[in-house]
C-alpha cells in the first residue's frame, strides 16, 4: 500500500479515536434526551433550573423551618451536588441570614454564602478552602487523593440517604435488572437488550463525567471491573443512572422508567430498611480541624429533627 495513502488512513483512524475519546461529556449532555421520548415534556428538563431553588424567594421547591435561630458572624460557604440542591437550599433559608445569599438571576455571586458548583466543583472547593460545607454523596478515590495531596482531611457526617437508580425509556420492555447484569452492561459483556429479555437492540450504556456523584456511585458498583467505553452510545437504546429524587422530583421523570433492582423498587421504605440494594448516604462534608464554630452549628441543625424534616420534605430519606 502506498505510504502516503496509509498515512492518511492512520490519520483518519486517529481522528476517529480522538472524537470518541471526547464524547463522554457530549454524550451525557444528551443523556436525558437519549433516554426519553423526543416528544416528551421531559425533553425540556435536561438539567436543574438553579433559579427554582433559590432561598428567600418564596420558591415552592425550597422547604425551610420557620423561626429557626439564624447563624451570626462568620457565615460558612455552602455548596453541593446538583441532586441535593433542594436540601441545602432549605438549610440556607432556615438558618442563614438572607443578606448572605446573593443570586444574580443565573448563578450565585462569588461573595454569596451559598454556591452551586455540582459534586466535582464542590469537592475541589472544600479542599481549596473556597467552601466550608458541602452537601454531596461519597467522594471518588480521585477526590480523596486530591484532598490528601493538599494536606486536607475531610470529615463526612451522614445527614440522610437516597437510592442510586438506573433508568430506561418508558417504551423499553425491560423493567428489572440485577447488579450482575449492570456490571455486565458497563463492562461490555452484555451489549444487546435481547440478552435481558428485551428487544433486539444494542444497549447504549450512558456514563457521567469522571468524579460526578453518580459516576462515582457506578464505579463503586463495578468494584474492580473496568468500565468499558461505549462507542455505540449514540445509536443504541439507552440505559442511564442517577439518584432517585433527581429523576422523580427535580426532573419529574419525563418519559423515563426506573428499573427495579433484583425485583425491588427504590421507595422510601426500601431505602430506609436497606432492602433496595444500592442506596447510600448523603453527607455534610467539612475540613477536619475547622475553626469556624458556625460550621458545627449548621451541621448540628442538619442532624436535628428540624433539619431532618427538611431532608424528608426535599424528597430524601432522613436519618433513622
Amino acid at each position: 500500500m502506498d505510504k502516503k495513502k496509509l498515512g492518511k488512513q492512520l490519520a483518519v483512524i486517529a481522528l476517529v479515536i480522538a472524537l470518541f475519546a471526547g464524547l463522554d461529556t457530549g454524550i451525557y449532555q444528551l443523556f436525558i434526551k437519549r433516554v426519553i421520548s423526543h416528544h416528551s415534556p421531559g425533553m425540556q428538563k435536561m438539567s436543574v433550573e438553579v433559579g427554582n431553588y433559590v432561598p428567600f424567594t418564596g420558591s415552592e421547591n425550597v422547604y425551610s423551618v420557620k423561626d429557626a435561630p439564624k447563624l451570626k458572624g462568620d457565615i460558612p460557604v455552602i455548596d453541593g451536588a446538583a441532586a441535593l440542591l433542594p436540601v441545602y437550599a432549605g438549610f440556607v433559608e432556615s438558618i442563614y441570614p438572607e443578606s448572605s445569599v446573593k443570586f444574580n438571576g443565573e448563578d450565585y455571586d462569588a461573595s454569596s454564602a451559598m454556591h452551586y458548583t455540582n459534586t466535582r466543583g464542590a469537592y475541589k472547593d472544600i479542599v481549596d478552602g473556597k467552601a466550608d460545607i458541602i452537601i454531596c454523596a461519597q467522594p471518588s478515590d480521585e477526590q480523596l487523593a486530591y484532598a490528601k495531596e493538599n494536606g486536607v482531611e475531610l470529615e463526612m457526617v451522614p445527614i440522610g440517604s437516597d437510592a442510586f437508580v438506573f433508568i430506561v425509556n418508558n417504551n423499553n420492555p425491560v423493567s428489572d435488572i440485577t447488579i450482575q447484569q449492570i456490571q455486565g452492561i458497563y463492562s461490555g459483556e452484555i451489549t444487546n437488550w435481547s440478552e435481558l429479555g428485551g428487544k433486539n437492540q444494542p444497549i447504549a450504556a450512558m456514563r457521567r463525567n469522571k468524579n460526578s456523584g453518580s459516576q462515582t456511585a457506578l464505579e463503586k458498583i463495578m468494584g474492580d471491573i473496568p468500565i468499558k467505553p461505549d462507542y455505540t452510545a449514540l445509536f443504541g437504546s439507552p440505559i442511564g443512572f442517577s439518584f432517585r429524587y433527581y429523576v422523580t422530583g427535580m426532573l419529574g421523570e419525563g418519559g423515563v422508567k426506573i428499573l427495579t433492582i433484583n425485583g425491588i423498587a427504590p421507595t422510601a421504605e426500601t431505602i430506609a430498611d436497606g432492602s433496595y440494594p444500592i442506596a447510600g448516604n448523603i453527607y455534610a462534608v467539612y475540613r477536619k480541624g475547622e475553626t469556624n464554630e458556625n460550621v458545627y452549628k449548621a451541621i448540628e441543625f442538619m442532624k436535628s429533627s428540624e433539619g431532618q424534616k427538611i431532608v424528608e420534605q426535599s424528597g430524601y430519606i432522613p436519618l433513622s
